[in-house]
């Protein structure tokens, strides 16, 4: 047995002076043991000692500067991750896994995901419906989750030390997304196998584990990993004691049954500047029932901030309108794996129309709750300055001043561009639409999902058949985008 506070005694001791060496160490170890168990002690340890380790077997300390803003834009889903998965489908099925029986059954599988999934009935996942959401879902998962962590690096809260816990962690594509933001990526010549030290634990019951166990070991040495075969309940009647820097939720909170308490239980195990980050679909039932979700755990005396998207500007109010709001960002390019399942059903005598099974769409809705206050932006609106939407109905035909945030990229089919707004005091849905863009009025189309906006001299109309509010941006109306894009 090996004196563990020996050797941490020894890694603190040299950490400041050079590269600590196992070769070296065990040397001044009692009992002299083999440097092989030095290292998987320091190993062991690393977490606790904020050591990553280097190829050449060294360890040094993590650097202790957070995580730089990436403004991560991917163009594809990484080729490692895409050989891993077919790796699987391969040793599952054979080289021609997508086509024939084979083939026809993961169609069916992911057709089956989809129907129940739209119909709101209890998904299960066997060995090919878990291989079946992989194919479907890793990519754009992957590429969602990167572009809300950059909403945290870009203030400096994402520390390069993280313990994370993914609760429904499915076939990987949060957790590979995650990896990929704190570590780089070789296809863009950025990869760094000592920028960050992750103790990662993954909450996974379904045959999903099995694919996800496949895809992590595709990640650098210092993404530590587990995976906990069990339910969220069940790993929460355990009662872990240590705290998480990050605590994520992709696309799961749709599949439980009180999906507001698991929330709430999981924000007990919340670092104190930690963020609960929580990932759904675009469509409206699952975005709409993300903000549900938002507003149980997050009321008005709460100590939960929301983070981003959906601000409140206005103290002591809460919204009540549908709240369905969602991120778009650019498409993936079509995966290899996709194009060969969707491609693979003409030898079946074309059981679908082409392209249903590819999905490169990256929509998102997301919310990032902390408990320490922080918000992504810091603005709060004022009576003496701007109307709250609350009292919207006071307004009608008349012209007024506004802060608020923006909830949607251009949800019109051609007409005047409209946007979604919400300042967290909102009852009913409120849009923003610009009838005549001006040089005064341009960051209404230009600034980004999630910015704050101030309209001045913004006319409020009602409109009866959406049962919402219109604020017309014309000629005369300012827009400006204060949180700066």
């Amino acid at each position: 047995m090996i004196d563990r506070e020996d050797v941490r005694s020894n890694a603190n001791y040299l950490r400041e002076v050079r590269p600590i060496d196992p070769d070296e160490i065990c040397e001044y170890i009692e009992g002299q043991p083999h440097p092989a168990v030095v290292k998987q002690t320091l190993r062991e340890e690393a977490f606790a000692l904020e050591l990553v380790e280097r190829v050449d077997g060294t360890f040094v300390p993590v650097d202790d500067s957070p995580v730089e803003y990436r403004s991560w834009q991917p163009e594809a889903f990484p080729d490692a991750y895409s050989f891993a998965l077919e790796d699987q489908l391969v040793r599952g099925y054979g080289a021609n896994w997508h086509r024939g029986e084979s083939g026809r059954q993961l169609r069916e599988a992911i057709s089956q995901l989809k129907e129940d999934y739209f119909a709101g009935a209890p998904v299960e996942y066997d060995e090919t419906a878990a291989l079946g959401y992989g194919i479907y879902h890793l990519p754009d998962y992957y590429a969602a989750v990167g572009y809300v962590l950059d909403t945290l690096a870009e203030r400096g809260l994402l520390d390069r030390t993280l313990r994370v816990l993914d609760v429904g962690a499915g076939s990987g594509g949060p957790a590979l997304g995650l990896h990929d933001y704190l570590y780089g990526t070789p296809e863009t010549d950025g990869f760094d196998p000592e920028a960050a030290l992750v103790e990662y634990h993954a909450v996974e019951p379904s045959a999903s584990a099995d694919v996800l166990e496949a895809m992590v070991d595709e990640t650098a040495r210092n993404f530590r990993s587990t995976i906990h075969r069990t339910t969220v309940e069940s790993y929460l009647d355990d009662e872990p004691s240590e705290a998480f820097d990050l605590i994520c939720f992709g696309n799961v909170l749709n599949e439980l049954d009180e999906p507001a308490d698991v929330v709430d239980d999981c924000l007990d195990l919340l670092a104190d500047d930690g963020t609960i980050l929580a990932l759904e679909p675009a469509d409206l039932e699952t975005a709409t029932g993300l903000r549900a979700i938002e507003r149980d755990v997050a009321p008005p005396d709460s100590d939960v901030t929301i983070y981003a998207p959906t601000l409140r500007l206005w103290e002591d109010k809460a919204p009540a309108d549908r709240g369905w709001s969602f991120d778009v960002r650019e498409d993936l390019a079509v995966p290899p794996f996709q194009q060969r399942l969707d491609e693979g059903q003409s030898a079946d005598d074309g059981e679908t129309e082409p392209g249903t099974f590819v999905n490169v769409d990256v929509q998102f809705a997301y919310s990032l709750l902390r408990r320490d206050g922080e918000r992504r932006y810091p603005f709060r609106a004022t009576r003496e300055r701007y109307a709250p939407m609350e009292s919207m109905g006071e307004h009608v035909t008349e012209r007024i001043n506004l802060l608020a945030v923006k909830l949607s990229h251009n949800l019109s089919e051609g007409d005047n561009p409209l946007f979604l707004i919400g300042d967290g005091s909102q009852q009913v849905d409120h849009y923003a639409v610009l009838t005549k863009e001006s040089g005064l009025n341009r960051d209404l189309s230009d600034a980004p999902y999630g910015a704050v906006v101030e309209f001045e001299n913004v006319l409020v109309l009602w409109n009866d058949d959406n049962e919402a509010y219109n604020l017309v941006v014309d000629s005369e109306t300012v827009v400006d985008a204060v949180s700066g894009f």
